[in-house]
């Protein structure tokens, strides 16, 4: 068997993947933004493929395609409206095709020198933008923010514990609690697990009319707590929670974190991207006195899944956490000054998830991305204006591309939007989500896709507003 096929072979299947996969990028409003569920479909074409000898390999790319076109809800499309997953540009693609030719492994400097240092580097990039003292900061690539928000988490433990990474929680004699906002994100109720806090352990705080955490109650919890039994670890502020896009006062929470000498994390896996644009990098003011920062690359920097990044202004932090020695790891960077990735990582075996990001930069640039932000913001505040021109109200307050919106006289009926949402999936011209908000069920658009113009948000308002007529009509014919 001949894994690598003849060169031959090889320009006639690349070619071949290369003209599907045109197709599918430089046409992708012509699909339909979302799939039939069909289960039983699915699992059948799995099932009618051969595995035990193979296909050819064109049959096994059409199968494969197929899927994905017929399957698939196609977050690249200008009217997906729904979560944080943006189409890849494409310096990010080429990058992630070169990385899985060259597979470089990221765990030990000397088997990827270059690779090492360009996520060094960008550690160091993206800790100068964020406010750090670069000489104090330091950093790691991420598998996405559920890892980095893990890893906060272990670094705060470390940090306040030092016995922690010997002797385990064992060492500790009161249980640690972290605090955060009713709407952060429910990656830290999974870290906590994982680390085996527990979720008893995360006080969450309730928001305040802006949707941010409620700054008063924080203060009354952290004085009614009771200290022989608990010791305050950390205070995570959200900076664009997922559900409406709301940052936390990050100034005021800094302050009580460092009153109560907690460790400070904000999670801007989203809203981080806000420190690109000088118009919107004011509402992450604070964010420079944080311990430690979660941001994701994948989402508003538009490269392919997943490239996230924490960063620390403790510089030791991470190898306290996640230093160790083996015999087998290679040696050849011993006398140099350099840190070995695998002593700074919950990951071992890691692969080059820089180069996306580094590409993209070198391709587009920083001002290229600040003008990409720009764009999506300024296609928010048209949606909020179109919104509100065709009588509905915008129920979340933020300067980041999210906007949860609802038609006042119906808002607390429950059918409104589950039945207008249902039609609009059924539509497959637009996809967007819901959410709760003060208990009231909202419409939720995130502008995620640098192509997404007025042309699309127009569409997708003239298709809401054809559906309220439609609900009307059938639901409730007196209001006419």
């Amino acid at each position: 068997m001949q894994f690598d096929f003849d060169k031959q072979s090889r320009k006639k299947i690349i070619e071949y993947v290369f003209d599907k996969l045109e197709d599918y990028y430089s046409s992708t409003k012509e699909r339909t933004t979302n799939p039939e569920l069909n289960i039983k479909d699915i699992r059948e074409s799995l099932l009618s493929q051969e595995l035990a000898n193979g296909i050819h390999p064109e049959k096994a790319i059409d199968h494969i395609i197929n899927g994905l076109e017929k399957y698939s809800v196609h977050t690249p499309h200008p009217k997906y409206f729904g979560l944080f997953n943006p189409r890849s540009n494409y310096a990010g693609i080429m990058a992630d095709l070169i990385t899985a030719t060259y597979n470089p492994q990221l765990a030990g400097w000397s088997h990827a020198p270059f690779a090492v240092e360009v996520e060094d580097l960008l550690i160091r990039e993206f800790a100068n933008k964020f406010g750090y003292q670069t000489e104090r900061a330091d950093g790691v690539f991420t598998t996405g923010g559920a890892e980095a928000n893990l890893t906060a988490i272990l670094c705060a433990l470390n940090h306040k514990y030092p016995a922690l990474a010997s002797e385990g929680m064992f060492s500790i004699d009161k249980k640690p609690i972290i605090f955060c906002s009713q709407e952060a994100h429910h990656s830290i109720q999974k870290a906590v697990k994982v680390v085996g806090l527990g979720t008893n352990l995360i006080k969450a705080i309730p928001i305040n009319s802006h949707l941010k955490m409620d700054i008063a109650i924080l203060q009354q919890e952290l004085e009614k707590l009771d200290y022989s039994v608990y010791d305050p670890l950390m205070i995570i502020g959200t900076a664009g929670t997922t559900g409406t896009g709301a940052i936390d006062n990050l100034v005021e929470l800094n302050e009580i974190a460092k009153y109560h000498n907690l460790w400070f994390h904000v999670d801007a896996a989203f809203g981080g991207g806000a420190v690109l644009s000088d118009d919107l990098k004011v509402h992450l003011k604070g964010i420079e006195d944080s311990d430690s920062i979660t941001f994701d690359a994948h989402k508003w920097m538009s490269v392919p899944m997943g490239a996230s990044i924490f960063l620390t202004s403790k510089n030791d932090v991470l190898n306290k956490t996640f230093e160790i020695n083996t015999e087998y790891m290679p040696k050849d960077a011993d006398k140099l000054k350099v840190t070995q990735p695998f002593t700074h990582s919950i990951q071992w075996s890691r692969r080059f998830m820089g180069l996306k990001l580094y590409l993209s930069l070198l391709t587009y640039g920083w001002e290229g991305y600040e003008q990409i932000i720009n764009h999506q913001s300024d296609m928010a505040r048209y949606l909020k204006s179109q919104l509100l021109k065709n009588a509905w109200v915008i129920r979340n307050h933020t300067d980041l591309p999210v906007v949860c919106f609802t038609k006042e006289e119906f808002e607390q009926d429950p059918k409104f939007t589950e039945q207008i949402m249902s039609n609009i999936l059924k539509n497959r011209k637009s996809w967007l989500s819901l959410y709760p908000i003060n208990g009231i069920s909202t419409f939720r658009a995130c502008i995620t896709n640098y192509n997404t113009t007025k042309i699309e948000i127009d569409e997708l308002v003239n298709e809401l507003n054809m559906e309220v007529d439609s609900f009307v009509t059938e639901m409730h014919p007196k209001h006419w």
